[in-house]
Parts: C-alpha cells; sequence; structure tokens
C-alpha cells in the first residue's frame, strides 16, 4: 500500500518515524509530511497552539499539496489525532483513496461526504477526553451514512496518544495490539489498483 501518515499536535517526533519504519518493514511505501516545519512539542497545550497558529485551513492546504504527488496511486490515508483528523478530510475527498486508519482521533463529516465503501479503520483510548462516546457514536453513523466500511478499535486505560513510547499516554500492550490489527487491515486492502469511488 501507499500510505500517506500525518503527525499529530506534537509535531513529527520520533514515533511517527519509527511508525513509518514499522510499516515499511511490512512492505509499504510511506510518506511522513511536515506539516510544523521541523518543530515538535512536549504538550498537547503547545502543539494545539502552534495548530492555531499555523490555522485549519493552512494545515489542510500543507496537507493536500504533500499528498497530492502521489494521489494517482491510490493512497491510504492515516494519521495520529490531529493528523487523524486531516487524514480523514483528504480521504473523504479522494475518490481514489484506498483506505482510512485513524489513530487516536477524527473529524467533522460534511453532509454531503461520500465515502462509498471506503475501509475505515479507528483506533481510540477508552476514555479518551478528545473522542467522547457521545461525539464517536454520532461520527460512526455519519461514517456509515456516506457509505463508509467501519471498524472501531477501542483501549481502556490507554492515554489519548498511547502509540508513542516517549509521551506520558503511551501503553505498550496496546499500542502492539493497534499496530497488530491495524497492518492486518492494511494488507486486506490488496494491492490492485482501486476503483473509483
Amino acid at each position: 500500500m501507499n500510505i500517506m501518515l500525518f503527525h499529530s499536535a506534537y509535531g513529527p517526533r520520533p514515533a511517527v518515524r519509527a511508525a513509518a519504519d514499522r510499516l515499511r518493514a511490512a512492505g509499504h511505501e510511506v510518506w511522513t509530511p511536515d506539516l510544523f516545519e521541523g518543530r515538535i512539542f512536549e504538550t498537547v497545550e503547545e502543539g494545539m497552539a502552534r495548530k492555531d497558529e499555523i490555522g485549519k485551513e493552512e494545515l489542510l492546504k500543507r496537507a493536500v499539496l504533500a499528498a497530492a504527488p502521489y494521489s494517482d496511486r491510490g493512497l491510504v490515508y492515516a494519521g495520529f489525532s490531529l493528523g487523524a483528523s486531516l487524514a480523514q478530510t483528504l480521504a473523504l475527498g479522494d475518490h481514489k483513496a484506498r483506505g482510512l486508519l485513524l489513530l487516536h482521533g477524527t473529524s467533522d463529516i460534511a453532509e454531503s461526504a461520500s465515502a462509498d465503501e471506503l475501509p475505515v479503520q479507528l483506533h481510540v483510548a477508552e476514555p479518551d477526553a478528545f473522542e467522547t462516546d457521545d461525539w464517536l457514536n454520532a461520527w460512526y453513523l455519519q461514517m456509515r451514512g456516506a457509505g463508509a466500511e467501519v471498524e472501531i478499535y477501542r483501549y481502556p486505560g490507554a492515554g489519548h496518544l498511547y502509540t508513542d513510547p516517549d509521551l506520558p499516554d503511551h501503553d505498550a500492550e496496546a499500542a502492539e495490539a493497534t499496530w497488530q490489527v491495524a497492518l492486518g487491515f492494511l494488507d486486506s486492502l490488496g494491492t490492485d489498483q482501486p476503483a473509483a469511488r
């Protein structure tokens, strides 16, 4: 698979590179665009301040420009938290998208969104202050209404960004379980070129 992997509000941390390396070792081609111009943050508050400083529209523009040269290959969009939000937006707007892998985050869904048979997998902590039960229930129904094929995996007791071993949120068992399931998901997408959605 060709995977576009977006970092979280913490920036392009070592965990993002490690995730990309793991995906490459499994036979995937992976791009990890740096939307924060190299800046890495130690707290979510600092990262969110940077996100607000850049602005939502500019971040989305950077993500689109990063993905554009590869979109004809049929991308799987993926991301961590904020990056998952961006990945979702791009996948729903790309009729050639092969899949959507969301780690720790989701985004609003436009009423006009169409995700006909798009395979989607979401991994989140339980509970998660950023992805509450009410929000996830509504999100699931909206994604299904748009035509997506959605799987949700929840990890009790894990912190929000539990796949990053250098953050307090880290949960090694939940992280390993996530990657095992995610790699199976990517393998299930096959290697044939996508049909237009």
